[in-house]
């Protein structure tokens, strides 16, 4: 006997990437960084006292909050302090979104975000990508059209790379009639060249919420620690009703803290993964893959069949990448940017297999 919810019985739950014990496996499936995190982490966590664990944490990640609004010119009450990316995705759903609404989201995309929708009930209206990974020119349309209060996309976008830009998105904001979720966690690897800033949109738009994460760019997926920026007013009843209470502990607060302080050394984190990137795609290219430009710290590599052997093949020599064997995405991988290193062991890997 089962005694969860019929709905829930029913959901296919969130595959997560392979997390292998052996240190000598080449991860490159889930896209953490392939660098440390600032010293400035490490210094953080031997100063911190056990004994302060006895109370609670800030309630709100003030310290951090504070950070946060500075670098962009925004009040402290604009940014929301979130254990991951993955619970800003949450909250978003379960605040703005009741039970029966229509959660709009272009896919294909992050998988858990459906996930979360369906848990709480939602109907996925799901638009397809164009076929060169631009946005729909149609997708505001269409989640007016279903009526949903939430609609939701990734740029830079997962699983390809490409990026949507800021005046898009601006009319994006303006088209659509609920709240516009834009998941920015892979933000951070994006060209400068591109000078591409969205928090400039929550100074025109009060339906916009942007999610970060620390994850990616600064080298803590362990630590899990995102935030959301956006309207005091939309953000409000999240920090007021929604949210856990204390859902960040005080370690990593003091850490985050002292990792986001640290952005210089972040910087040269995301110039390394940039510059790996181009060589990595124009090695992918060589081998016959046929790989787009991409805005994040990973590649989606198009094999021109199914890819699943390939993938086979690679774990079998020690190297992880990501295939989601389903729809346009099944002769593809999805092949995290690594070190140098990691890098040559992957297309080795794959320069036999493919002979």
């Amino acid at each position: 006997m089962t005694y969860e919810r019929a709905s829930i019985r029913r959901l296919a739950g969130y595959e997560y990437g392979e997390q292998p014990d052996d240190p000598e496996v080449v991860k490159l499936n889930t896209n953490e960084s392939p660098y440390p995190p600032s010293p400035r982490v490490a210094a953080a966590l031997a100063a911190f006292d056990a004994a302060a664990l006895r109370r609670y944490p800030s309630p709100d990640a003030r310290a951090f909050r504070e950070l946060v609004a500075k670098r962009w010119q925004l009040a402290p009450e604009q940014v929301l302090a979130t254990n991951g990316g993955d619970e800003a995705l949450r909250l978003a759903i379960t605040t703005f979104a009741d039970p029966g609404a229509t959660f709009a989201m272009a896919t294909p995309s992050y998988s858990l975000c459906a996930v979360l929708a369906q848990v709480q009930g939602c109907r996925i209206e799901a638009v397809p990508m164009a076929d060169d990974w631009t946005l729909p020119p149609d997708f505001a349309a269409i989640a007016n059209a279903q009526g949903a209060p939430l609609a939701c996309i990734v740029n830079p976008h997962a699983p390809s790379g490409s990026l949507t830009a800021v005046d898009a998105l601006a009319q994006l904001a303006e088209d659509i009639r609920g709240v516009l979720l834009i998941d920015e966690a892979y933000v951070d690897f994006v060209d400068p060249s591109r000078r591409h800033d969205a928090t400039s949109l929550l100074r025109e738009f009060d339906n916009v919420l942007l999610l970060r994460t620390l994850s990616k760019g600064y080298a803590l997926a362990g630590l899990r620690f995102g935030f959301l920026l956006g309207a005091a007013a939309l953000l409000d009843p999240i920090a007021r009703k929604t949210r856990d209470s204390y859902n960040t502990g005080a370690i990593a607060q003091r850490l985050a803290c002292a990792a986001f302080a640290d952005e210089a050394h972040a910087q040269g984190i995301w110039r390394a993964v940039r510059a790996e990137r181009e060589r990595l795609r124009q090695a992918l290219t060589r081998l016959g893959f046929a790989v787009a430009p991409s805005q994040t710290n990973f590649l989606l590599a198009d094999a021109g069949r199914n890819a699943r052997p390939i993938y086979e093949g690679l774990r079998e020599r020690g190297v992880l990448v990501r295939h989601f064997n389903a729809g346009r995405l099944a002769a593809a991988l999805r092949i995290t940017v690594g070190s140098p290193q990691q890098n040559e062991a992957l297309l080795a890997a794959l320069a036999a297999l493919m002979a």
